[in-house]
């Protein structure tokens, strides 16, 4: 067997496992700190490998690392409407000492802030694995390196060593931030405000789009070094970086200049990571590592945003019931609930199998 398979179905057990655990593990710790009991902490999805109990929790691995679930006490018992009547007349106590640690039965500030701590767990992860990558690699400033004669860059007065501050009112950190406004601001004028010689000035110009891509014509300077306390505001930039091109991501994806071959699932991530590995192993397997690495800093951040779109089965659409209650003060019905999580989650479903069918389709192409 290739040795790159092997790498390949490796890593993407380890990034996956890592993202579900930082991601579930969130949603677990937070909710026990709110008195809320945990029935059952799941890695992977399909066939249990093995379980084990740790006090009232279950913990258990699944075959296929696709996902995982913190599924809270009471969440599988679901009573209907009439039943709650009928103990009603007959003054039974709906909830006993069992129950309290029920998440339904939990204060609405407490849900909200279970819900919201997988995202949040994903974000923090991907700053944690910010650190290691700077570390290595360290941190390209937006400070220019070359400028190309000809080109929009060196028209507009441009010149190596400047640093940009700006883009159309967008603080640019690092040397990233500008190669992603050419993906996603490629058709606008850039107003840019940059620095020489400790002073500020502002430009014009339009970037150049060719068969290859869009270019400005500026090439970045060599990476500042990540081996100093600057490494824990060199890791805010990367993951700034990694929401800023999530968020512009998803709006292109809804505006229609994304289409569906630019969304990949297991297997598209799967196919990235072996094309990674394979570009990379002759460098070594430590230039392996810390490009898996970065690769799982991304996911995780685009794991903690999807998670948040208001869409039932997922976390934002929760806390879209939750904040509705919050401010009506009344809940939203139970059975409504369960309607629209179930509703959600199959089209959610439904939507990873077209993703899947894409995935195999671009695999052969």
């Amino acid at each position: 067997m290739d040795i790159s398979i092997i790498w390949t179905i490796i890593s993407f057990i380890i990034i996956f496992m890592v993202i579900v655990i930082a991601h579930e593990g969130g949603h677990m710790i937070i909710a026990k700190a709110n008195g809320i009991d945990v029935a059952e902490f799941t890695v992977g999805v399909g066939p249990k490998l093995f379980g084990f109990h740790i006090k009232d929790t279950y913990y258990s691995l699944r075959a296929l690392p696709f996902g995982g679930a913190c599924i809270f006490a009471g969440e599988d018992e679901l009573e209907d409407d009439e039943e709650k009547e009928k103990e009603e007349k007959e003054n039974i106590a709906l909830i006993d000492d069992k129950e309290k640690g029920y998440f339904k039965n939990a204060p609405v500030m407490a849900r909200i802030a279970t819900v919201l701590a997988g995202p949040v767990a994903n974000v923090l992860l991907a700053y944690i694995l910010g650190l290691i990558v700077v570390f290595v690699c360290g941190e390209i400033l937006p400070v220019i390196g070359d400028v190309v004669e000809d080109y929009p860059a060196y028209e507009a007065g441009l010149r190596a060593g400047d640093k940009i501050i700006s883009i159309n009112g967008e603080r640019i950190l690092n040397f990233d931030e500008i190669r992603l406004m050419t993906i996603t601001d490629a058709n606008k004028e850039w107003n840019i405000v940059y620095e020489r010689d400790g002073e500020r000035f502002k430009t014009t110009l339009t970037p150049l789009k060719t068969s290859q891509g869009t270019f400005i014509g500026v090439t970045s300077t060599d990476a500042e070094t990540g081996k100093s306390l600057a490494v824990f505001k060199y890791s805010f930039y990367e993951v700034r970086f990694w929401l800023k091109a999530t968020f512009k991501s998803l709006k292109m994806l809804f505006t229609g200049k994304l289409t569906l071959d630019d969304v990949s699932g297991p297997v598209g991530i799967a196919q990235v990571i072996d094309t990674t590995i394979d570009s990379t192993i002759e460098y070594g397997v430590p230039t392996v590592v810390i490009n898996m690495v970065n690769l799982a800093l991304l996911l995780s951040v685009n794991l903690g945003v999807m998670n948040l779109l208001p869409l039932p089965a997922l976390d934002g659409g929760r806390l879209v019931m939750y904040i509705i209650e919050l401010v009506t003060r009344k809940k939203v019905p139970e059975k409504v609930e369960n309607i629209i999580t179930i509703v959600g989650f199959v089209l959610l479903m439904l939507l990873a199998v077209v993703v899947f069918i894409n995935d195999i389709f671009k695999f052969f192409k």
